[in-house]
């Protein structure tokens, strides 16, 4: 069994080897302490020093935007990237669906895939994850500003349907063309939004399910039409809407923050197992920063027991920071093996 089709295996909640191992995407100041220990150049000689049995080529909303004026695909009206252009974000006095209509949408029409499509086909044998980095709650979120946003969802809903509803349109029109395009050269739809705080969700469950569910759901509709499995991250306790992911076609999540309320291993194991694959779970804010490598095999072994066999083992955030050892990210690749 390749790590292609253990990966397919496992999100098919079918019976694998062993569990999958994915290193997760190493923040750019931590790859080349990194490559350093191994005496490597790029970041493959690291996935491939770890036996990594995934790679993840995204496609970038702004890096895939090619407009031929050099246009953003969503401008937030920031000001250098950073400052807003007034309290409640640039859609802060926006009243009517009307306002939104008129608002200048990007075109999915210049979203250029030809470089994600090309390294999605060098890698026949591994697990290649890939989608438009669909996240259409932050963009949203962004327009109005975040408590704004929160606040407009019961006092202009109309507003934030319109404004969701062309966001949603660029990213699924988007989707499936990517798709289409990369064809069997990946088995995974992975796309993110975080929608949970150390705590709780950002939202309540109802509010999820009225604004949130019905863009994720068409999204992971087009990816299923394409024959491809569903992969979602989200940071944060989510533990409440993943009935409503499963219903709405979830194949795997990503990436089980640990330390957060309700993503346990045991409440997931729980609660989930059986019903959905699951990718990450070494903790990122204690143990594989501060834990030995003996800690760090001996919670993945535990991990493995609760939920395994449809487990991708990988770091409770994919983006690992200087401050997590070498050897630890070792060690979990090397229980993920056993």
């Amino acid at each position: 069994m390749n790590s292609r089709e253990r990966i397919l295996s496992i999100l098919s909640l079918q019976g694998v080897d062993r569990c999958g191992f994915w290193t997760g995407h190493p923040h750019p100041h931590t790859m080349p302490g990194y490559l350093e220990k191994i005496g490597g150049q790029t970041p493959e000689d690291l996935y491939s020093f770890l036996n990594d049995d995934c790679r993840w080529f995204k496609a970038g909303w702004v890096e895939c935007y090619k407009h031929p004026e050099g246009r953003q695909a969503f401008d937030l009206g920031l000001k250098d990237g950073k400052s807003i252009p007034r309290p409640g974000g640039l859609f802060a006095d926006y009243e009517t669906v009307e306002q939104v209509e008129a608002f200048d949408w990007p075109d999915p029409a210049y979203l250029d895939f030809t470089e994600v499509v090309a390294d999605a086909r060098a890698y026949p044998d591994k697990a290649v994850f890939t989608g438009l980095w669909t996240t259409f709650f932050h963009i949203v979120a962004g327009f109005f500003m975040m408590e704004n946003y929160f606040c407009m969802m019961h006092t202009h809903p109309a507003v934030v349907d319109a404004v969701t509803e062309h966001v949603v349109e660029f990213f699924a029109v988007g989707n499936d063309r990517l798709l289409q395009e990369v064809g069997d050269a990946s088995d995974t739809f992975f796309m993110g939004n975080d929608f949970g705080t150390q705590l709780a969700l950002l939202i309540s469950p109802e509010m999820f399910e009225r604004f949130i569910l019905p863009g994720l759901k068409r999204n992971f509709d087009i990816a299923k039409k394409h024959g491809k499995k569903v992969m979602l991250h989200s940071c944060g306790s989510v533990r409440e809407i993943i009935p409503m992911l499963i219903d709405a076609g979830l194949d795997a999540l990503h990436p089980l923050q640990a330390r957060a309320v309700g993503m346990d291993a045991e409440t997931l194991s729980r609660e989930f197992r059986g019903k959905l694959a699951f990718m990450g779970g070494v903790d990122t804010q204690q143990l594989l920063v501060h834990g030995t490598p003996q800690e760090v095999k001996d919670d993945v072994r535990r991990l493995r027991d609760l939920l395994g066999p449809n487990l991708i083992v990988s770091p409770s955030h994919e983006a690992i920071l200087p401050n997590v050892p070498f050897e630890n990210v070792v060690a979990m690749a090397e229980a993920a093996m056993e």
